[in-house]
């Protein structure tokens, strides 16, 4: 590569001609994509944003200059630019490069960036400090379309109108999110593309009145206010500048020079915000990414020339993911009950209402990157008798907290949040990880809150939680389920009761959702060992099975709870809370086993599990190591009765 080998940072990028700079992206995107088809990676987002990087970092001079990223996911080229290009073969890998941006990272990452609707709030509040120490540098902030929707965007942008700071927005405009761009807003930007017909008519009619002779720029100045009046009228562009931003656009994001030279004419407005409207395409260079946007948003490795994903070889198939049969579950209740409505927030396809959207258009809503509104807008439909359930990201339903409990908890209303990617995740890393669920729905009244140990006990509670009269949220994890027979019909569960699936003598582990399974096979192995545990699979945190758990308290001598989510307030919290209230915390040893206090890197999952013990030997481990522990107390407490 004639230019890319030579760049370890933006300052060599810097050194380069304008004229080199579309080849450097070039090569940068052969790289990326080179990089992606072995390991994976977010493949289509950042191929889109490949020239707005190199722009980026040409015109502005990084880190002094700050840049600001939206979401992460179109971040590769800045990294690539920024002297990790060596490290690309780690991303989202253990020990490896974030997949997001990460500011312990590099000093090139301003901003921790891993959710959308981020970056002109942390830029505007990064230039109001600026001014406020009276220092001299400029602030860009990238957003996509889809993002700006999101209403933290309008927020900051309302605010940045107003305080009139001097501050950049970049908007890539590619009319996508992971999936295709939905809402008002996205009518509005596409007008603004149709109404450059106009802009371009309204400097040439200035240019010609400006060539009259003695009189020209008299006739100009008259002129202006007519021209403002027609552009407030028909010129949707009119809406920003209301908004107290200049605006410049549009640019083709796909060209360097032309990105640049926009970037420079925004550098000398010193006297408010101003937005710059690129237009991108997802997954730019690469046919099959730009004709399949679900598929190519993020991917596993893939063959270069045909865009055919490299499927690992296994005699046996995998099982469905929970994603897909929450997708297929929905269609059939759906089909039994005109009353159910599905809802997500920007992620059909990783959802599995993508399947929902397809049979019942009418019934089904992506609503973009709005997690708050999704919440309320359900909230609204429930109190009209509609069955709503929203299936968002455990981490994403983290920004609908206050709607969660004041618009759909307080007033005690039939909403059903499906909460996919609970657990940890993976790859994507701590903004990803839906490790915070339990504790913040459980706190709650009103709340009914469980998990399955299967796809197909999934099906029964997905069933419950829509006949159930209350909000109720069901927490499942990222991938293929564990192959369990889902062709019976789903049934309807008893809240609050859970599940007995092996008795034992003395020892009873509790195991919520996916943690189920390695339970079971821990209880195997303690077996083949002399240690005869009982496996009960909870189901419920809230309620949770009082009865039976106090039973246990009373027949065993050690109690295990076993969960995928943080400890702090978690399943484990409510069975010792529970002990507490009926005054039993002290007849029973409980060991709590989770996720410990502390920010979970990117990984593998199974990597991720065992190294805080939640897996088989993981469980196997710490019963032995616990009824050791307890042994070694006994002894100790019979030796000082014999000296005493």
């Amino acid at each position: 590569m004639r230019f890319l080998s030579e760049i370890d940072s933006p300052a060599d990028l810097r050194q380069l001609k304008v004229e080199d700079l579309q080849e450097v992206a070039d090569e940068v995107r052969h790289f990326l994509l080179e990089t992606c088809s072995r390991i994976g990676g977010h493949t289509g987002a950042s191929l889109g944003a490949v020239e707005l990087a190199v722009a980026m970092h040409y015109a502005f001079e990084t880190p002094k200059d700050r840049l600001v990223w939206d979401v992460g996911h179109q971040a590769y080229a800045h990294k690539i630019l920024t002297g990790r290009k060596d490290l690309m073969n780690t991303i989202k890998q253990y020990g490896g490069l974030s997949p997001f941006l990460k500011r312990d990272e590099s000093e090139y990452d301003t901003f921790g960036a891993g959710h959308a609707s981020t970056s002109i709030s942390a830029a505007l509040g990064m230039a109001i400090a600026r001014d406020k120490l009276d220092e001299d540098f400029h602030v860009c902030a990238l957003i996509g379309d889809s993002s700006l929707a999101g209403g933290m965007a309008m927020e900051a942008i309302n605010q940045a109108g107003h305080l009139k700071s001097r501050l950049i927005v970049i908007l890539n405009d590619n009319e996508m999110s992971i999936a295709p761009a939905v809402g008002a807003l996205t009518g509005y930007l596409n007008r603004i593309k149709e109404a450059q017909s106009y802009q371009h008519l309204k400097e040439e009619i200035g240019d010609t009145l400006d060539s009259v002779p003695g009189v020209g720029h008299s006739l100009r100045k008259a002129a202006k206010s007519f021209k403002d009046a027609i552009a407030a009228a028909v010129l949707p562009g009119a809406l920003v500048n209301e908004l107290g931003f200049k605006y410049i656009g549009y640019v083709d994001g796909h060209n360097v020079p032309a990105m640049v030279k926009a970037l420079e004419e925004a550098k000398q407005i010193k006297d408010g915000p101003v937005i710059v409207h690129a237009l991108t395409k997802k997954g730019k260079g690469y046919p099959s990414l730009e004709d399949n946007y679900y598929a190519w948003h993020a991917t596993g490795p893939f063959d270069l020339e045909t865009g055919k994903a490299v499927k690992k070889t296994s005699s046996k198939p995998s099982p469905p993911t929970y994603t897909k049969v929450f997708g297929q579950t929905m269609c059939e209740i759906m089909e039994k009950d005109e009353k159910v409505v599905a809802l997500t927030a920007a992620m059909p396809d990783g959802t599995g209402v993508d399947q929902v959207l397809e049979q019942f258009p009418e019934r089904s809503f992506d609503v973009g990157i709005a997690e708050q509104h999704a919440v309320t807008f359900c909230a609204g439909m429930a109190t009209e008798g509609l069955k709503p359930v929203a299936a968002i990201y455990s981490t994403f339903l983290q920004r609908g907290f206050d709607q969660v409990i004041h618009d759909v908890a307080l007033q005690d209303l039939d909403v059903t949040f499906a909460m996919d990617r609970a657990g940890i995740v993976g790859a994507d890393g701590p903004t990803h990880h839906g490790l915070l669920d339990i504790a913040y729905f459980r706190g709650y009244p009103n709340m009914t809150l469980m998990a399955p140990k299967d796809e197909a006990e999934m099906r029964d509670m997905l069933l419950t939680s829509i006949e159930h009269k209350g909000p109720v949220a069901i927490r499942y994890p990222r991938g293929a389920g564990v192959g369990a027979d889902i062709s019976n019909e789903p049934k309807v569960l008893e809240i609050g009761k859970s599940e007995i699936l092996k008795e034992g003598n003395g020892i009873a582990i509790l195991a919520y959702g996916s943690m189920v399974y390695p339970a079971l096979e821990a209880a195997d192995e303690l077996e083949k060992d002399g240690i005869d545990a009982s496996v009960i699979n909870a189901r419920f945190v809230k309620p949770l099975d009082s009865e039976l758990i106090l039973t246990l308290a009373q027949t065993n001598h050690l109690l295990v709870t076993v969960e995928e989510a943080y400890l702090a307030a978690g399943f484990g919290s409510a069975v010792m809370e529970l002990l507490e209230e009926n005054l039993m915390q002290d007849t029973i040893k409980v060991v709590r086993m989770g996720v410990p206090d502390r920010i979970i890197t990117h990984g593998d999952p199974n990597l991720l599990r065992a190294k805080y013990g939640l897996d088989a030997d993981g469980i196997y481990t710490k019963v032995k190591e616990t009824i050791e522990i307890l042994e070694e107390r006994k002894i100790g407490k019979k030796r000082r009765k014999v000296i005493g």
